[in-house]
């Protein structure tokens, strides 16, 4: 049975890693309700249900629309199956419980920002501004945090990005200032210097990595919500065994 409602959560996860494309997408430009039905972006043609199987349709059609030709975003079926794996590890991890919950809710938050930052550098105001009751509402359910030690939290990411900004001429932008108070938040104060200190590895080892690739081309400007969105899955799903481990070396 627990495999079989696995199975659902990665089918489900895929027709929803599908929805979040197309909301990272288009919300920043205001075209999410432009048409009732999906659309070509470059040919305006409305899809078939064919052309809107989450992954295999992308396979299908070799990564082109089916009358323009245009190639499709490879952000399609990469965020579409991120989407359908993550869902299922929450599940297969937490069974039915509010971390599920958190998980699931966390996920619907990270993936559309994500192809909105890689897509147009934005952290959409609307998202975060859609997602933030929804987070109060689940903390106040579930307290774990408490309510407090979630204030506390979003207090010291608003705090410290905050000063980040001031002291890097612009380093961070005003959304990454939002996305991590919300994160912080979610987390309280301990886990969100960790998620900071990870997303900050990650976007560090990464951008080393493209300007070496790019013959040191240090003017190319790196959307770093991808890494904040990662940082927050690693601390989702390891945060304590991270801060255990880390804290045995103290023992």
């Amino acid at each position: 049975m627990h495999t079989t409602v696995t199975f659902i959560f990665f089918i489900y996860g895929l027709v929803f890693g599908s929805f979040f494309n197309v909301v990272g997408l288009r919300v920043p430009n205001g075209t999410l309700f432009a048409q009732t039905r999906s659309y070509c972006d470059t040919c305006q043609r409305t899809l078939t249900w064919k052309e809107l199987i989450p992954v295999w349709s992308f396979l299908r059609q070799r990564g082109r629309c089916k009358k323009c030709k245009e190639k499709i975003s490879l952000l399609y079926p990469i965020m579409e199956l991120a989407t359908g794996l993550l869902a299922t590890i929450t599940f297969y991890q937490y069974g039915w419980s509010e971390q599920t919950f958190l998980g699931l809710l966390l996920i619907a938050l990270i993936i559309p920002i994500t192809v909105s930052d890689i897509a147009y550098r934005k952290i959409p105001n609307k998202l975060l501004l859609f997602f933030t009751p929804l987070f109060i509402l689940l903390r106040i359910l579930y307290p774990q945090p408490s309510f407090w030690i979630s204030l506390l939290g979003a207090s010291l990411a608003f705090g410290l990005v905050f000063v980040i900004i001031l002291l890097s001429n612009g380093g961070m932008g005003a959304g990454d200032l939002k996305y991590f108070t919300l994160l912080g938040f979610i987390f309280g104060p301990v886990l969100f210097l960790l998620l900071f200190f990870v997303a900050t590895l990650y976007g560090a080892v990464t951008g080393m990595l493209i300007m070496k690739l790019k013959s040191g081309n240090r003017k190319m400007t790196i959307p770093f919500a991808p890494y904040i969105g990662l940082a927050a899955l690693t601390i989702f799903y390891f945060g304590e065994t991270i801060l255990q481990w880390y804290l045995s070396f103290f023992s």
